[in-house]
């Protein structure tokens, strides 16, 4: 995060009552705070259905930097809870726009505020739309400094209701105003992708065809559904993490060397890697992507229900909690070599890596001696550990055979006070106008496009989900797609 910079806005939370705002985003605002990069030039408006008051918003603020910080750093945010305010809002009624208005404009007054607003959609999608245009309508962007709208995922559920969304919001905010929050794209680790490659005379000339073999994307989940059945019926491992999380992580290790480090520079570059994304159609989908849900099983040595069994899903449902594919980039620098991604509920561990395996040697003088070497492997630790692993070739002690070396970064083993999660950075990036890690319009309108694609696929072939027991790292199906090229999936479990 840039040091001895600071933000003066007013930051109003539509959704102040839910849980996002009070397990990310209120202390991601507080760390801001205490750290400097806020100045008490700034206030925070919630907003929501219920009847709360300043002091009801303020008593669950407070109770959030309790559970993050402790009791003593909570009792001495009373300077910082001085910020917050509540109004009690119908997002269909004009005299809440106008009611806000007025808040607004009293804070802007009572902390020397210079006009700049945020606006963060913390609520159900579906209002995203008529709340832009609202605060349009209403004047709530009519002010003498900058005006910017938070959205979080999902934008959208599919092509088609995506660009109808962006079309309503593209009434009321600009594309430069409009700030579509990923936060796997503030994850420290994510981040760090672009330095890995572009900053290390070791990786920069090897990342390519010409010296990777593949490159694996995993991103398991212990937990099950837990409740939200009747969402994720409506989502599914596709639209839940491979539109966006997954597909964003390809495009960073994929993208190329940027002429700047500049917000259009990067998304310039991966947007290029999202239209050479080989489209999976047809009968393709059966060789390219493998589709599951997760059975009856049992993790940490606890029985767990089957997805069928979860409250709130049809006992019939084709819903997928898990999907592998085999992704392909159609350009120079990446034609041949496969982008396999996987990602599911109920799984073994709780786990976020990235596998970089490099093409071993044409000639390689122990292999011809019949000593059994592996490939290289560069390993990008996401979550719940970070760092780095490099996977070396070395010699055993007392024996003429090799064995993996491994060299290792860890940030867990570092100072990791300081360090800012990703809500927080995204937050920071937002309020100075850096939307370099948030997700432009044509990224996900091209990302909409691929999970169409099969979607429709899925539908066409009549393609049912295979099962995979809980507790597992996946079904047999999603081996046979790497197999196929000769590979296997790297068990992230044990890196």
């Amino acid at each position: 995060m840039r040091q001895n910079e600071q933000a003066e806005a007013v930051f109003v939370i539509f959704g102040s009552t839910g849980d996002l705002a009070k397990r990310k985003l209120f202390p991601s605002i507080f760390n801001l705070y205490r750290k400097g990069n806020l100045t008490n030039k700034f206030a925070i408006i919630g907003l929501g259905r219920r009847e709360w008051d300043n002091e009801k918003l303020r008593s669950v603020v407070k109770e959030s930097i309790k559970e993050e910080h402790g009791e003593a750093v909570a009792e001495g945010s009373s300077e910082f809870l001085d910020h917050f305010s509540y109004l009690s809002f119908d997002v269909t009624d004009k005299d809440s726009y106008a009611n806000l208005l007025d808040e607004m404009v009293l804070k802007e007054d009572e902390f020397s505020i210079p006009g700049n607003r945020i606006f963060y959609m913390a609520m159900a999608p579906e209002f995203f739309g008529s709340i832009a245009q609202s605060i349009y309508s209403s004047g709530l962007k009519e002010t003498s400094g900058w005006t910017r709208l938070v959205i979080e995922k999902p934008f959208g559920t599919d092509l088609s209701t995506a660009k109808q969304l962006n079309e309503e919001i593209r009434k009321a905010f600009s594309e430069d105003e409009i700030y579509r929050i990923d936060h796997y794209l503030g994850k420290e680790m994510v981040q760090n992708i672009q330095v890995i490659r572009f900053a290390n005379a070791m990786f920069a000339p090897l990342w390519n065809n010409r010296h990777i073999a593949n490159i694996q994307v995993t991103s398991s989940e212990k937990l099950g559904v837990e409740g939200r059945g009747s969402y994720y019926e409506k989502s599914g491992a596709l639209r839940d993490m491979v539109q966006n999380h997954m597909l964003q992580m390809v495009s960073l290790l994929a993208m190329d060397v940027p002429l700047r480090l500049t917000t259009d520079e990067i998304r310039s570059e991966k947007i290029k890697v999202l239209r050479a994304l080989r489209p999976v159609v047809g009968e393709t989908i059966k060789e390219n992507v493998v589709r599951a849900q997760y059975s009856a099983g049992s993790v940490e040595q606890t029985d767990v229900p089957g997805y069928l069994q979860e409250d709130n899903v049809d006992p019939s449902s084709h819903t997928e909690t898990y999907v592998a594919a085999r992704l392909l980039i159609d350009n120079h620098d990446w034609a041949g070599v496969p982008f396999y991604i996987r990602t599911g509920k109920r799984m073994a561990v709780k786990s976020t890596k990235i596998v970089v395996e490099f093409k071993e040697l044409p000639h390689n003088l122990y292999a011809k001696e019949a000593i059994k070497t592996g490939p290289n492997l560069l390993i990008i630790h996401i979550q719940p550990d970070e760092g780095i692993t490099i996977v070396l070739n070395g010699k055993k002690i007392g024996s003429a055979d090799t064995t993996p070396v491994h060299l290792e970064y860890r940030h867990d083993s570092e100072d990791r006070v300081n360090t800012p999660e990703a809500y927080e950075r995204l937050l920071f990036d937002c309020m100075m106008g850096d939307a370099t890690n948030f997700a432009h319009w044509d990224e996900v309108s091209l990302s909409w496009s691929l999970v169409d694609a099969i979607s429709n696929a899925w539908t066409e072939s009549d393609n049912q989900p295979v099962s995979y027991k809980a507790g597992s790292m996946g079904p047999k199906e999603a081996d046979k797609l790497l197999e196929a090229d000769g590979f296997s999936w790297w068990p992230v479990e044990q890196m």
